[in-house]
């Protein structure tokens, strides 16, 4: 029995395709195959029902491979010692980033980030929340950018700042003329929201007690917010959208923001990682990167702002 192995059988259980798993583990299909039966002859079990498509594990594979993801985890681990000991930034670090805060964080810091410390290497993917926790206490990535603090007992969160949320309206809509939001002055009929599984939308959805309202999304599902900006400057309806969006709006489309009434709702930008996280020096240099591209004023709450 290998690492090797143990990350075969993990990337077997993750895509539930042999030939999905080779080109993951960047092997042929055969080698995986033969390193896989290689390991079932050892332990004397069937790790892999392949009589079913998709394959899936057998119960006593459930466990092994249970048991393979904690074994990786904890090999991860070692590494990260040695290197965080030599206060090293070497090795990949994996960050997940929430769709709704990427677009409009990364490009603050990223690039400055890489040319200060050139051998960083953070490899990062847009993921929801839900997701996000999983793969976070599975160890397939180090920390994420979430939009609450985590609930879970295994993982741990650090405030990096508070983002309002804003209206963008279209001339059309009758609110336009308005300089606050109020939330009695929404018409859910001419409201664009994200999906369903996004907490921007959640976290709005509560803040404006929208659960009875019929939103547009019935009408267009895999909406992103940019989508459903440009609809808004095309003169159809109300969406919403993160403080640090309004940063890269040109003067003409700042005409189509609006702020809400007091309390504004905010929410809390998370850095979040296992509670057995050890590569603190390049979670301390992404922290202070983060922290110093955002404006001053978001790194406290204000007493008009309320999380949601």
């Amino acid at each position: 029995m290998n690492i090797q192995q143990l990350e075969y059988i993990l990337a077997v259980d993750q895509f539930r395709h042999f030939a999905k798993a080779a080109e993951h583990c960047r092997v042929t299909q055969p080698t995986l195959s033969m390193m896989i039966q290689k390991l079932e002859d050892e332990l004397g079990i069937k790790l892999f029902d392949r009589n079913t498509q998709p394959v899936r594990p057998t119960p006593s594979g459930r466990k092994v491979i249970d048991q393979a993801r904690v074994v990786l985890q904890q090999t991860a681990l070692i590494k990260d010692i040695v290197n965080e000991e030599e206060q090293s930034l070497k090795g990949t670090f994996r960050l997940s980033v929430l769709p709704t805060i990427a677009p409009y964080l990364l490009p603050r810091f990223f690039q400055q980030l890489a040319e200060e410390h050139t051998d960083l290497d953070i490899r990062v993917q847009e993921m929801q929340t839900l997701p996000t926790i999983t793969a976070l206490i599975n160890g397939d990535i180090d920390a994420a950018l979430i939009a609450s603090h985590p609930l879970e007992q295994q993982l741990q969160g650090e405030t990096l700042y508070y983002e309002e949320f804003f209206g963008y309206v279209s001339p059309n809509e009758s609110i336009f003329k308005n300089e606050l939001i109020r939330t009695s002055d929404i018409n859910g009929e001419r409201l664009w929201l994200l999906d369903e599984g996004h907490c921007f939308r959640d976290q709005l959805m509560r803040f404006c007690q929208l659960d009875k309202v019929k939103i547009h999304q019935a009408a267009y599902r895999l909406g992103s917010m940019e989508t459903f900006m440009r609809m808004v400057e095309s003169g159809n309806g109300i969406t919403f959208i993160p403080e640090l969006a309004v940063f890269q709006l040109s003067e003409e489309q700042k005409k189509l923001v609006r702020p809400f009434a007091i309390p504004k709702p905010t929410r809390e930008i998370v850095l979040i990682t296992r509670k057995d996280f050890i590569r603190h020096t390049i979670g301390n240099i992404l922290t202070e990167s983060i922290k110093k591209s955002v404006p001053k004023e978001m790194l406290t709450l204000k007493a008009n702002q309320r999380i949601v």
